[in-house]
């Protein structure tokens, strides 16, 4: 937004035109208007983070699958893309279920709904059975 010069007046909101925003922004850390799940669920302890992998494998999905992160740069070195869009969508849909989970506990949702959710992915990935990477994740879930 800064380079392209991108107008963005809610996310930079504190309140001042919006009292809604003043205790719960897009800027603040301690807030749910976004979130970086591993900071919450670390309760923005460093010492506590995990890694997604280890949170998403503890929960029963399927965690990384294949390539891991440290491997990107060189896989592009290469020119063969695919397996790094396959590898970011998995960990989108790991992050997902982790985030399902959270809501869950959080008592957004309550347990028909997060089965529902998960359905709903689940049927998902089925219809989108011709990428492998998304059959593979479905037969480890």
């Amino acid at each position: 937004a800064l380079l392209h010069g991108v107008s963005a007046p809610t996310y930079c909101e504190h309140g001042e035109t919006q009292s809604h925003f003043r205790y719960n922004n897009y800027l603040s850390r301690y807030h749910y208007r976004h979130m970086d799940l591993m900071d919450i669920i670390a309760v923005y302890q460093n010492r506590a983070f995990a890694p997604l992998d280890d949170i998403a494998t503890m929960l029963g999905f399927p965690g990384k699958m294949g390539m891991h992160g440290s491997k990107v740069w060189e896989q592009y070195l290469t020119g063969d893309i695919k397996p790094i869009r396959d590898y970011c969508e998995t960990d989108v849909l790991n992050t997902y279920c982790v985030y399902l989970r959270f809501e869950l506990i959080r008592g957004v949702l309550n347990d028909t709904e997060y089965a529902q959710a998960m359905n709903n992915l689940k049927a998902y990935l089925c219809k989108e059975s011709e990428h492998h990477h998304f059959k593979q994740f479905l037969e480890k879930m």
